[in-house]
């Protein structure tokens, strides 16, 4: 191997403060991302049920849907991408970036 480590070593852990800095990182771009699709997704809902529309937004409750939606985006992606960050790197020489 070119950087004189022996095949099959242990990679070090991703310390406890970079971890709590990406899940911050990634809290709010799924919130922001969550509240986005959510909105979109009450505009199909006010469309498909036929409800009635109000002028310059996409659905008279599009803020509800963007609450749940960015709650539950704001939770989802840091879980994600942490548990992603955790698993063990595939292959003999793997390549985690961080």
């Amino acid at each position: 191997m070119a950087d004189g480590a022996p095949r099959g070593a242990k990679q070090e852990p991703v310390s406890g403060a970079r971890r709590a800095a990406i899940g911050c990182f990634t809290a709010w771009l799924g919130l922001v991302s969550g509240a986005m699709v959510a909105a979109l997704a009450s505009k199909m809902v006010a469309y498909l049920s036929r409800a009635p529309g109000c002028p310059g937004i996409p659905a008279c409750n599009w803020y509800i849907y963007a609450l749940v939606g960015g709650g539950i985006g704001a939770v989802s992606l840091p879980l994600l991408v942490l548990w992603r960050l955790g698993r063990p790197a595939k292959g003999p020489n793997p390549d985690r970036g961080l």
